[in-house]
C-alpha cells in the first residue's frame, strides 16, 4: 500500500480535491472548494515531481491560501449580496397603488395595485384618503397594505399652467 501510495501520490491529492470538493456541496460557503483548489495545485506538482512531497505541500499550501484570499471574498460577495428576492405579500412594499374607497384609521378602504384590490389603512392613523389618490405601501400587516399619500387625488380640475391666455 505504501508503494501504490508513493508511485501515485498524485491519485492520494486528487482524491482529496473530490473529497473537499464533494464536501463543499454541503456547506456552501466556499472555504473547501478553495482548499480542493490548493489540493489540485499539488496534483499537479505531483503528476511533474513526484518525488517532492514538500513541494506538493508549498504549493498546494500557497494556492489555497491565495484562493481563500483573492477569489473566496469575491464569490462570496456575488453570491450572497446580490438582488433580495422579495416573496408572498412582501414583494408589493414600495409599490404605488390608487386608492379605489376611501381609507380612513378604522380601516375599510381599498387600493387597486398591479391589478389586484387590497385592503388598506393609512400609515400615519390619523388621516383620511380620498379615492383617486395615489399611495405607496409602506408595510403590510396581515392582508391589509399600510399605505401613505404621494399625490393628489385624481379627476380633480387642476388649472392649466402652461396654456397661453385666451384673447378676448
Amino acid at each position: 500500500m505504501m508503494d501504490w501510495l508513493r508511485d501515485n501520490v498524485w491519485a492520494a491529492w486528487l482524491g482529496i480535491a473530490v473529497v473537499l470538493g464533494l464536501a463543499e456541496l454541503a456547506s456552501l460557503d466556499f472555504t473547501l472548494l478553495m482548499l480542493a483548489a490548493g489540493a489540485l495545485a499539488a496534483t499537479g506538482v505531483a503528476v511533474v515531481f513526484p518525488g517532492l512531497l514538500w513541494l506538493q505541500i508549498v504549493i498546494g499550501l500557497i494556492t489555497a491560501a491565495a484562493m481563500l484570499a483573492a477569489i473566496r471574498p469575491l464569490l462570496v460577495r456575488k453570491i450572497h449580496h446580490g438582488v433580495e428576492i422579495k416573496t408572498g405579500s412582501q414583494h408589493v412594499i414600495g409599490r404605488s397603488g390608487v386608492v379605489v374607497k376611501e381609507i380612513h384609521p378604522d380601516g375599510g378602504g381599498s387600493i387597486k395595485l398591479g391589478g389586484e384590490l387590497w385592503t388598506a389603512r393609512p400609515y400615519d392613523e390619523m388621516s383620511t384618503i380620498s379615492p383617486g389618490t395615489r399611495v405607496e405601501v409602506m408595510a403590510i400587516d396581515g392582508a391589509t397594505a399600510v399605505v401613505y399619500p404621494i399625490g393628489e387625488p385624481l379627476g380633480l380640475e387642476q388649472p392649466e399652467l402652461d396654456q397661453p391666455p385666451r384673447d378676448q
